[in-house]
């Protein structure tokens, strides 16, 4: 990608030598003088020293050139790696009030940022461009690029150690166990049923349910839906569990447990498996609970009542309904079963009435607008 050409502002904002940055330049000479003025103007911009001449812009060679009266081709035969330059380096250091980044000034920077930057951001390009700014703060020169590599990866690895201990401290001991038990058997097929409540010898595991994504609008997939919702349920997570953890972290341990194998899964520490699982089974709780209630999962949720009001009232349906004998479809629906006992579904029933234009006496579906259904009883012609 070709760099933009420098402008006049921006070079006399950047590239002017100052007078006590000109006091320092004036006992040198030649290429010598030239090449210092560079490495002094590019340390004071970026705050770090260029590793060779590519880095330097050709309008910021030509403009300090002019004013340490210095002809611009000087500068290369400046020596990159000699011990001048290194000498350069540290009287520019002194000068500005900068320091080489220390044994300590890394473990500094690494607790720096796990607790005030790796809690709420996970990429390790954006903890990188903190780290930088930090460095300038303290007055510490940047590590090289592997060592910055290192500092990042620590401050990460510390950041998520400490909030996975924190996630699974909330958790109970019985909900813990239900989590371990979604990936539990080491030695069985990734494929197989797993721990967790599999129901029959060909039932899939619960994960592998909660994996699943919705299907086509049917009523096979609501039930489906109704199932993993009352799986997630049944391992008690507490609602406020990732309360004060940034929502992208969540995300992204969603989507981390989402691909990882269960076998994968089973490599972790015990605090990380149980809160990748947990983020995984919170998320999926709550976008049944955003969808509308328990079994309206693809329509739209009830207009008597809005927000939280109506997926709590949408779950009280179902629980009463279910309390009954009444499928939970049904009970959030407020449709009722055919009386004949032939189970056949209200909009069967009403095709059929139509068609015959006579009163069966059965629970029939009559249109509104916008496309929603209201179960009524047939009336003759």
């Amino acid at each position: 990608m070709a760099r933009t050409p420098l402008d006049l502002d921006e070079l006399v904002e950047h590239w002017t030598l100052l007078k006590d940055e000109q006091a320092l330049v004036s006992g040198k000479r030649g290429a010598t003088r030239l090449g210092f003025a560079m490495l002094l103007k590019f340390y004071t911009q970026y705050g770090r020293f260029p590793r060779n001449r590519a880095e330097l812009p050709g309008e910021a060679v030509e403009f300090v050139a002019r004013q340490v009266q210095v002809p611009a081709s000087e500068l290369e035969s400046y020596d990159w790696a000699g011990r001048t330059v290194e000498y350069h380096r540290a009287q520019i250091r002194e000068h500005l009030g900068f320091r080489e980044c220390s044994v300590a000034d890394a473990e500094k920077l690494t607790a720096y940022l796990a607790e005030h930057v790796a809690h709420k951001e996970r990429r390790p390009e954006q903890v990188r461009v903190e780290l930088l700014v930090r460095c300038r703060a303290d007055s510490v020169e940047p590590p090289t690029s592997g060592r910055c590599d290192r500092i990042v990866a620590a401050a990460l690895r510390a950041a998520e150690e400490s909030l996975t201990a924190l996630i699974s401290s909330r958790l109970t001991a019985e909900s813990i166990e239900r989590i371990v038990a979604l990936v539990a058997g080491a030695d069985q097929d990734d494929d197989g049923p797993a721990g967790g409540g599999a129901e029959g010898e060909n039932a899939p595991p619960v994960l592998a349910k909660v994996k699943e994504a919705p299907g086509n609008v049917s009523l096979e997939t609501m039930l489906t839906e109704i199932d993993k919702l009352l799986a997630v349920r049944a391992i008690g997570l507490p609602r406020d569990l990732f309360i004060d953890v940034a929502p992208k972290v969540v995300a992204g341990w969603r989507a981390r447990a989402a691909v990882e194998s269960p076998s994968h899964l089973r490599t972790h520490p015990v605090p990380l498996r149980v809160t990748l699982l947990a983020a995984l089974l919170h998320e999926r709780e709550r976008d049944h609970r955003h969808a509308g209630g328990a079994a309206d999962l693809h329509g739209a949720p009830d207009r008597g009542t809005g927000g939280e009001e109506g997926h709590r009232a949408a779950d009280q349906r179902v629980q009463e309904g279910v309390g009954q004998g009444e499928h939970p479809l049904q009970a959030r629906r407020g449709v009722a079963g055919h009386p004949g006992g032939d189970g056949r579904s209200a909009r069967s029933c009403s095709r059929r009435c139509q068609g015959a234009r006579r009163r069966c006496g059965s629970w029939c579906t009559s249109s509104r607008p916008g496309g929603r259904s209201t179960g009524v009883r047939c009336r003759p012609r």
